[in-house]
């Protein structure tokens, strides 16, 4: 698997479709990213396994609960 992905979401504000470039060289972390539709921030939470095999993403509001 490459360590870059491109992979089609979408946002948790607006529900309009988003495309995200994820890196799965840093493994599994959270990090914010703003939707390039409605500029809100985005909290992502990407989960890689061990051998890059695959990853799982979720797409949550900052205020929404884990």
């Amino acid at each position: 698997m490459p360590l870059l992905d491109e992979c089609a979401r979408h946002c948790p504000h607006c529900g309009e479709p988003i495309r995200l470039l994820v890196d799965l060289s840093g493994g599994t972390q959270s990090y914010i990213e703003d939707c390039a539709v409605c500029c809100q921030p985005i909290l992502i939470n990407l989960w890689v396994d061990a051998d890059l095999e695959g990853y799982q993403l979720d797409l949550r509001r900052e205020e929404d609960p884990l």
